[in-house]
């Protein structure tokens, strides 16, 4: 519990004290909660376990499976509308917003929700739909949705998400840094949506140049013709 509330403190700079944590961040009550419902489910008290997760999203406003695998230093902000299906899978080190879905595309029962690795940041609204892979130390920007997997150190934006920004270096990228201030610093920086580059400008910026190429070559066939026409 301690590591839990060490993770508020690292990733809000709004977290004052401990008593203020413990008392006023659902985010970090639905995770305390999830644990009892994820124990219960492992031990086929199915129904019961279920209960305990209505009555977590009742008093949270989030909702999590029993069934979801959660692993250490788990931080969900503000809290509100996030959704966590059965089969997700969730490293160390995750960051999601509010209303952020991880979200099913089957009813086969059956591996059906997202697998987000450690390190992992999910910006508010976004979705991620499907057994997809969300590669370690990866961004995923707010209101994007994300149904193919995603590169490990990556950054996903849009809809449907695209790579606008590649894998970054191992020291940039590292999912579990030794103190909690570079891990503030770290996440701080990241997160600046505004200088995400934008997928959709970036494709008219090439077709801009593209033209400007083919009128240029336009301009040299025509003086070729005219100096071909002189006697």
């Amino acid at each position: 519990m301690k590591e839990d509330i060490d993770s508020v403190f690292a990733r809000d700079p709004a977290a004052r004290n401990t008593l203020e944590v413990v008392t006023c961040y659902p985010g970090l009550h639905s995770i305390w909660m999830h644990r009892v419902s994820h124990w219960l489910w492992k031990r086929r008290l199915y129904l019961v376990a279920r209960l305990h997760s209505h009555l977590a999203r009742f008093l949270t406003g989030i909702e999590i499976h029993p069934g979801a695998k959660i692993g250490r230093r788990f931080f969900i902000d503000h809290g509100m509308g996030v959704v966590i299906g059965q089969t997700a899978e969730i490293g160390d080190d995750v960051t999601l917003y509010h209303q952020v879905t991880l979200g099913g595309t089957s009813w086969a029962s059956e591996k059906r929700h997202p697998t987000v690795g450690s390190g992992v940041i999910v910006g508010a609204g976004a979705k991620i739909l499907g057994p997809v892979v969300i590669g370690e130390g990866a961004k995923v920007g707010s209101n994007s949705v994300v149904v193919k997997e995603v590169s490990p150190g990556s950054t996903v934006v849009g809809i449907p998400g695209k790579e606008v920004l590649g894998p970054q270096s191992k020291e940039a990228s590292s999912t579990m840094p030794p103190k909690p201030d570079e891990l503030q610093k770290q996440i701080r920086l990241t997160l600046q949506h505004g200088d995400m580059p934008d997928p959709v400008a970036k494709v008219f910026h090439c077709l801009i140049e593209r033209i400007n190429v083919l009128e240029q070559e336009i301009k040299e066939l025509r003086h070729s013709e005219k100096d071909n026409k002189k006697p």
